[in-house]
């Protein structure tokens, strides 16, 4: 009898984790962007060119490309900046028109949720 009711509740667990794959499955990953809308590119004006000053910015927490998204639109927002920022190495490659501001760079970042781990500032 004991056997029995190992049986099916071995059984039950099974059939609730196909469940639950099935749902995660249909879903999306389990990523931080996979249920919100993708966000649309911020548009920046001018050529490279009229971007003299460089900094490359190391970024923690950014998992997908969305989190890549999310950060370069938030540095393109900001006055005279251009920036790009790749997932795969989790950096910012950040032209500016002006000397960059590092407070002004960090805080961007962390209003979009992610962290700075380390700045570097050059001419470009």
């Amino acid at each position: 009898m004991m056997q029995f009711f190992v049986v099916l509740l071995l059984g039950a667990l099974i059939v609730w984790a196909i469940v639950r794959t099935v749902r995660r499955a249909r879903k999306g990953s389990a990523c931080c962007g996979a249920h919100e809308a993708s966000e649309k590119k911020v548009a920046v004006h001018g050529r490279l060119s009229d971007y003299p000053y460089h900094a490359t910015l190391d970024i923690g927490g950014m998992t997908c490309d969305q989190c890549a998204r999310k950060v370069e639109n938030a540095l393109n927002r900001l006055d005279g900046v251009r920036s790009r920022v790749r997932i795969a190495d989790h950096r910012a490659e950040v032209h500016c028109k002006t000397l960059p501001d590092e407070a002004m760079l960090r805080k961007a970042v962390t209003d979009a949720g992610y962290v700075v781990m380390q700045v570097q500032t050059s001419p470009a």
